[in-house]
This record gives structure tokens, sequence and C-alpha cells, in this order.
């Protein structure tokens, strides 16, 4: 990044307010312009953005962070938020309206990011003209002073015309595959060389890939989705949601395990469909997710499902679904599910003993029913059913029916994904060019003495110091191309 200054022109005196109302300061479009240009392209600026940038990154990092998708459901969020309460304290309902319990997704991270490619971006646009200038239309002749004052210099008195020490010199800077252009408004006795003349766009390189990248960050945190606790119990069919119009079948689930009861494998046989329609088939492992548009299911864990049934007085269908029972409670006993009936206001927790954890009050064959009203905290009945018997509750009949397993998936989809990694791909290689093609630059000068020629070479060797062995090898081999009687005067670093 880079910073200009610019002279603005003295403004003609202010002519005379002939009312009042038409006086005093203005400011114009083009001013303005100026202005945000500057604020753009000022390396401040880029330092202050990334810091803020990454100040939020810490914060989402350091705090919790609502489940995707949970925002578009008010009720949830606020029952998310509620549930976190006991640990920020008071400051949960402030670190919730500066949105920092979806520090990704906020406002703040969002302009930050716009603000920052900006600013990249004007930076690279600012950049490039001089590199192109530098790599195909260089300054090719420099003064004296640069001769007896850059970092890198040396004279060479060799004893042949100016002609012929000129084509040799030539000769020996291709020989170290430099490039070499002669300035023809001095009698071609001025020399520009260099070598890695694209070196530089290493750093317009670097400088687009962090665009990218910021945009595929962009593009997944604003389109993207990441669900960690999707289950699907087997023979069921669950909606994906998220606007992918996608629903997914678990036709089995398979898990082998090791003689010491570690897990060997686990695999779901699933069904993709689309608007109904079957898309695709595949079995899916830990490392063997199923992809189609755009949207990954990864193998994450397993479980036992509820299968529950729930019918009003009429006999009327409420819900009949298997529960996957997803969570454990605080002290590791039990596993527990949950499910709505909107119509009627009620949630439901499925509550079973977890594995190896036998329950006296809960026994094989049975579950817990938890029953809550409106979201109240406050539970309106809590009962025991038996599988296979009906049991009404508050004019409601629950039937617990069986056991059956669920699969969990990770469903993901990143549409920024590719252009992180093309980003990163690019950042790599500009900063390659950058560190191992550095932009080597040298001016030679010949003049004619009195017994001969005398060849001033000089470069700027700007923070690239392994470049100063190869500036004295050229030197060397410059004398060498003369005569043997040539003798180096000086060679080494700027004492001025």
């Amino acid at each position: 990044m880079s910073q200009d200054v610019h002279t603005r022109p003295a403004e003609a005196a202010p002519r005379e307010s002939l009312d009042g109302l038409d006086g005093g300061p203005s400011v114009s479009g083009s001013d303005v312009l100026n202005r945000l240009w500057r604020f753009f392209i000022s390396m401040r600026t880029g330092l202050w953005l990334i810091l803020a940038l990454g100040l939020l990154s810490l914060a989402g990092t350091l705090l919790a962070q609502a489940p995707p998708g949970m925002s578009a459901d008010p009720a949830a969020y606020t029952a998310w938020v509620a549930s976190i309460h006991s640990k920020y304290g008071g400051w949960t309902p402030v670190l919730d309206k500066l949105g920092m319990f979806a520090v990704f997704t906020s406002v703040w991270f969002k302009g930050i990011t716009v603000l920052l490619t900006t600013s990249v971006l004007a930076c690279s646009v600012n950049r490039a003209p001089r590199l192109w200038k530098l790599a195909f239309h260089p300054r090719t002749r420099m003064g004296e002073t640069f001769f007896t004052h850059a970092p890198l210099r040396a004279s060479v008195l060799v004893p042949a015309d100016p002609e012929t020490v000129v084509d040799y010199v030539r000769d020996v800077l291709k020989s170290h595959r430099f490039r070499t252009i002669t300035d023809p408004d001095d009698h071609g006795l001025n020399l520009y060389a260099d070598r890695f003349r694209w070196g530089p766009f290493g750093t317009v390189m670097a400088h687009l890939s962090f665009v990218i990248i910021l945009v595929g960050f962009f593009l997944s945190a604003t389109t993207g989705f990441k669900d960690t606790n999707f289950t699907a119990p087997v023979g069921q069919r669950v909606e994906v949601g998220h606007g992918t119009g996608f629903s997914i079948e678990a036709k089995s689930f398979n898990d082998v395990y090791y003689p010491d009861g570690s897990p060997k494998d686990y695999a779901s046989d699933l069904t993709l469909y689309k608007d109904g329609v079957v898309v695709k088939s595949q079995m899916v492992r830990v490392n063997h997710p199923m992809k189609s548009g755009g949207v990954s299911f990864y193998q994450s864990f397993f479980g036992v499902a509820a299968g529950m049934k729930v019918t009003d007085a009429t006999g009327k269908t409420l819900y009949a679904q298997a529960v996957p029972l997803a969570f454990t409670s605080d002290d590791g006993t039990h596993s527990i599910g949950q499910f709505a009936m909107k119509d009627k206001g009620l949630s439901v927790y499925v509550i079973g003993a977890a594995s190896g954890k036998p329950d006296p009050n809960i026994k094989a064959g049975q579950m817990q029913l938890e029953i809550h009203q409106n979201g109240k905290d406050t539970p309106i009945a809590t009962q025991v059913v038996d599988q296979g018997k009906p049991t009404t509750i508050a004019g409601v009949t629950y039937t617990f029916e069986r056991t059956r397993q669920f699969t969990g998936l990770i469903v993901a989809h990143d549409p920024g994904a590719n252009f992180v990694w093309v980003g990163s791909a690019l950042l790599v290689i500009g900063l390659f060019l950058v560190f191992f093609f550095p932009h080597r630059r040298i001016w030679v000068r010949v003049r004619k003495t009195s017994s001969g020629s005398e060849i001033l070479c000089a470069s700027t060797m700007k923070r690239d110091v392994a470049f100063k062995p190869q500036f004295n090898q050229l030197v060397t081999d410059i004398q060498l191309a003369g005569t043997p009687s040539s003798t180096i005067q000086k060679v080494g670093q700027n004492d001025a």
C-alpha cells in the first residue's frame, strides 16, 4: 500500500458576497473524490482496517456464537441468548445489541470487509501503472551523482574504445540473463539492464489474492451455512432447509467397533431428494461426504431416536416422527430430544437413560416426557411412558412406539470455498515472486578516457542483500571481458 500527497493549485480569490447568503467555504466533487482516493490508498487506512477485522475475528472466536440459521427464528434466538446470560451477566444484552453473538454475519464485519477490499483494490490500481512503466518503459539514464553514491557501484578502466566496450558489456549482462536497453540519446554509451522485471507484480498479485479471499469469506458468511447438528432418523425423510429444497432420508446406518469398544467405522446409506425427486444416493462415511448442488453432507455422529405418535382427543394425529435424542444432560446421565406442536403451543422433551448410565426411574422400554407450554421454563407435566402404551396428558395422547437409530450429519454450503482456495494459491505465487524473483536493475555508463574507456556500474540494492555477490561477479566478468591490463578501481557499499 502507498500514500501519495498531491499539491493542489492555489485557489482563486473568492468573489465578494452580494447578500451574505452565497459566501463561506465550498467543497467540489473532485476534491471529495480526491480525499476519498487518498484515504483508501493510505497504508494507515489499510493497517487500521486489518486491525479492526482482526479484533472482530478475535471476538468471534472468544465469545459464544449463535448456531447457524438461528437468527431466522427470533424465539429460538431469544431463548439461546437467555441460556448464556449466566456466562456473560449484565454484558449479555450489550453484546447482543452490538451483534457480538453473530460476529461473522454482523454489519460491522461486513462493512469492514467491504472497506478493506476497497482499500486493497485502490492500492493495487494505484501501484500497477508504476510497475508497468518500470517493466516496459524504465528510466535508462541516471545522473553522475547516482554513480558515485549508489548502494552498489564500481568503476573499471579498460584500454578499448567506448563503442567496443558497450558491445561486450551488453554481452556479459546477457550472459547473466539480464535484459539490456541502450539509451539512444547519448550515442549508445548508457546501458540499462534488469532481470525478473515481473517480480514486483507479485505484490499486486498478493493484494488481489487478499481481495479474492475476502470475497470468499464474505460469500460464505452471507450466503453459506453450516449445520453441525443435523439429525436424520433411519427410515424418515427430513427437510434440509436453508432454502435448498433438499430433503434427506437415511435408508440404513451401520457401525463397526474395534475389540476395545472404540468405533472403527460408521456409515449412513443416504438418499437425497430435491423438491421430492431423488437426486443422489450414496454411502456416506466420515471422510467420504456426499455432495450435490454445492451442499455437502458429512458423517459426524449417531445415536438413538424415540419414535413418537401424538393424537388429540378426536384421534387426529398431531405428531408422528422419530425424535433424535441428540443432546446429553449436564451430568451425562440422560439423552434428550425435543419436538414442538405449534398448533397446541406445546414443546415436548423426550428423555431417556444415556448408554451405560442406567436410571431406576427410566427403565428399559420407557421414556420420560417433559411437556412445556408457550416456552415456559416450568413444565406443565412430567411423566414416564411405556413403549407401546398410549398415555393421555392434559387432553393429548402420547405413544412411545419404539427406538430406532439416527445418523448425525454436518450439512454445509460454502460458496466462498473456491474463492479462498484460488486466493490462497495466488497469494503463495505472489509472495514467491516477491521474495525469490526480486527486480534487479543495473545502470552502466561508458566514458572515453585518454588510455581507453571507463565503465561505471551502479545499482540500487533496496533490501536485496543477495544481489551484492552477483553484482561483484558481473563487474569481475566485465573486467575479464576487457583486456588483461584492466583494473578495478572501486567496488563497494555506499560510504557517502
